[in-house]
């Protein structure tokens, strides 16, 4: 795929305050990979082959994990090739492709967290009705939308980027996002502007509906001790994601829109990448250990596994 300026490739300059750190920072990149891999597929595995999690939280939950292998997997193995490369660069259609992932995955995010705030309110606030609210085929069908908006919202905002004619070829990150794309254009970026205005718009409010939704749980909560147990147990951990991925991201937004020349590159890079590192690796763990369902599950799996070793050291 070429732009119509004729632009193959992207340089990506951000790599270049990394050239002499290149064999530390492939290490731990490697080691973030497969970290995030591991406690987002075990939460996977554990909640698929566990009936009695299936449930609509951990569904979503699920559906949260797999989200963060998704977007892990758009940036990680070609920041690590990268890394261990003499050039920089990455082709046009890799570019709208990483844009495509990295976007979509940050809204979906959003749509599931939008979703669990819902099934929350639904499951502390309105308790006799949760399970025709949230029957398990409802929640899949929410979950599915939950992918398919953000999906077809990225469609149209890589199309529009696809037809920009560019008059450059440098973005000045580890890796490709929309914006960058804008800045590098020649012509008039109105369309995309108003676009992009409105999809933070749109996210924002997911973001004012899932604080709407938990003041309405706590207010309920307080009313009784069995709903602020049930909101310590199932509402702080959600809340803490929320903050955790909402931070991240405006970090990233900032940046990208505001971004100072003054502020060193090495600084910059953390902030572009930490919304890939942070949440993934941190969601699936703080999950792990508030949720006393998933604690329990992870805890026997350890002691059945740790039983078999011993078992196996006798024989």
């Amino acid at each position: 795929m070429i732009n119509p300026a004729g632009i193959v490739v992207f340089s990506l300059s951000g790599f270049n305050a990394t050239v002499n750190y290149r064999a530390t920072l492939f290490s731990l990149t490697l080691l973030s990979y497969c970290a995030i891999l591991l406690v987002n597929v075990s939460l996977v595995v554990i909640i698929a082959l566990d009936r009695t999690l299936h449930e609509p939280m951990y569904i979503c939950l699920c559906s949260l994990c797999i989200n963060a292998i998704y977007g892990t997997t758009g940036f990680y193995p070609k920041f690590a090739f990268d890394l261990l490369s003499d050039i920089k660069v990455i082709s046009y259609a890799g570019c709208l492709l990483q844009i495509f992932v990295l976007y979509s995955s940050a809204k979906i995010d959003f749509s599931i967290l939008a979703l669990m705030a819902y099934d929350r309110y639904v499951a502390i606030c309105l308790p006799l009705k949760y399970h025709s609210h949230m029957s398990v085929r409802r929640t899949a069908l929410l979950v599915c939308l939950s992918w398919l908006v953000p999906l077809s919202n990225d469609i149209v905002i890589v199309v529009l980027a696809s037809n920009l004619r560019l008059c450059g070829s440098q973005i000045q990150k580890l890796y490709c996002e929309n914006w960058a794309i804008v800045k590098l254009a020649c012509g008039a970026t109105t369309v995309n502007d108003i676009v992009g205005l409105i999809v933070i718009s749109v996210y924002i409010g997911h973001v004012l509906f899932i604080l709407n939704s938990y003041v309405q749980v706590v207010r309920s909560a307080l009313k009784s001790k069995d709903s602020v147990r049930k909101f310590t147990q199932t509402c702080v951990p959600h809340l803490l994601c929320l903050l955790n991925v909402t931070a991240a991201l405006l970090f990233d937004v900032m940046y990208s829109r505001y971004g100072s020349s003054s502020v060193p590159q090495s600084l910059k890079n953390f902030m572009a990448i930490q919304f890939l590192l942070i949440p993934p690796l941190i969601n699936p763990i703080i999950y792990g250990l508030i949720l006393t369902k998933v604690r329990k599950r992870i805890i026997s799996l350890c002691v059945t596994a740790g039983q078999r070793f011993k078992l196996r050291l006798k024989v």
